[in-house]
């Protein structure tokens, strides 16, 4: 069973009998349907259901001439909106299922971001149409599914100390670029900043609080590719329901780490009030959708 369902109001499921009755719900109620040849005999199916906007269950499996459907697996989804990254996007296919994973490599953060790739059938589309050894894309956009969360106040910061920020993170960026050029001294450049950064963090850390030094941060998390654990400024917030459970969700707009995503997440599992300019500090699967045209 996902562990992600929670995430999308699906907290009570108990049983392997009620998630069944739940994904032949999302095949035969369907709100949208795609499929792509594999081969004379065999499609590659995929069903959708909706529960809010943008919020559902995505079944995958095969279908046969007789358009009998055998499942292979299933995932809860949540649409994000605009665009995250324009970055460079490699897309790896994993080893146990038509499935893929997306490797986002944004300067904005020290890490290559990884991803569940959404758009599955369209990605196998194009690369079926495609005569390029290289399929083109132009942005991805973002999101993440949590099952519990936790609401910070903000880090008080005056006007100075903002802009200062911003062109720590803009001077950092242009650093990041060169050295993934090859740029010995702005490897050298970073390195003593990172040094530099540590040692003003651990003088800090005997007086103050973690979270009062650390505005947002992003983290891998377990020993899944796609965890991470957050801590990211509130935008924007929503509230909505799932139209099957009557459960309330949460849908927030981030900032992690300059890195602009959604998040959803069951409201009765977050503790605090969310606001914007407040902070949410929680677990997250992260989710894209690879954006071609």
């Amino acid at each position: 069973m996902n562990q992600y369902l929670t995430a999308i109001g699906f907290g009570d499921i108990e049983s392997k009998k009620e998630l069944y009755e739940i994904l032949t719900q999302v095949e035969q109620n369907f709100t949208h349907h795609e499929l792509i040849l594999q081969d004379e005999e065999m499609d590659f199916c995929e069903f959708q259901k909706e529960y809010a906007e943008g919020i559902g269950i995505s079944l995958f499996g095969d279908m046969d001439m007789t358009s009998r459907f055998q499942k292979q697996y299933y995932f809860p989804y949540f649409n994000g909106k605009g665009i995250t990254s324009y970055a460079d996007v490699a897309i790896e296919r994993r080893s146990d299922r038509e499935s893929y994973i997306g490797i986002c490599e944004d300067s904005k953060i020290a890490i290559n971001l990884i991803f569940h790739v959404q758009n599955t059938l369209e990605y196998l589309k194009i690369c079926q149409l495609s005569r390029q050894n290289r399929v083109q894309y132009m942005s991805v956009t973002l999101s993440a599914l949590s099952n519990e969360g936790m609401i910070l106040f903000p880090v008080l910061k005056n006007k100075n100390q903002e802009r200062q920020q911003q062109e720590n993170v803009h001077n950092r960026m242009k650093l990041v670029n060169a050295a993934k050029s090859g740029d010995p001294a702005a490897i050298e450049s970073l390195t003593l900043d990172d040094i530099d950064t540590y040692s003003k963090v651990s003088r800090r850390l005997i007086t103050e609080d973690i979270f009062s030094i650390v505005d947002t941060s992003i983290m891998p998390y377990g020993i899944e590719c796609d965890k991470y654990s957050i801590l990211g400024t509130i935008l924007e917030f929503t509230t909505t329901k799932n139209v099957l459970t009557e459960e309330e969700l949460y849908i927030m707009d981030l900032e992690v780490n300059d890195l602009k995503f959604s998040l959803c997440v069951p409201k009765a599992r977050v503790v605090g009030e969310p606001a914007k300019g407040r902070r949410f500090k929680g677990n997250i699967w992260l989710q894209g959708r690879i954006n071609f045209n």
